[in-house]
């Protein structure tokens, strides 16, 4: 049976989604990116997704070490 991973950020830039996904990779949280920008019109999301049982410690870590302002 597959896994289904959950959303824990999304963004309209890729170097965020990807900074995002390297400090939860750190984390050992196994984060992948899915691309879901058109690649005909450019628009569109990335969102970093992780396996259900670490959807709580990712939105931890993003809210505590994550700040794009």
């Amino acid at each position: 049976m597959s896994k289904i991973w959950q959303k824990v950020f999304e963004d309209t830039s890729a170097h965020r989604a990807e900074i995002v996904r390297a400090i939860l990779d750190r984390e050992g949280l196994n984060p992948v990116i899915v691309d879901l920008k058109d690649s005909s019109y450019h628009f569109g999301k990335f969102e970093v997704r992780v396996d259900p049982m670490h959807v709580l410690e990712a939105i931890r870590v993003i809210k505590k070490d994550i700040n794009f302002e």
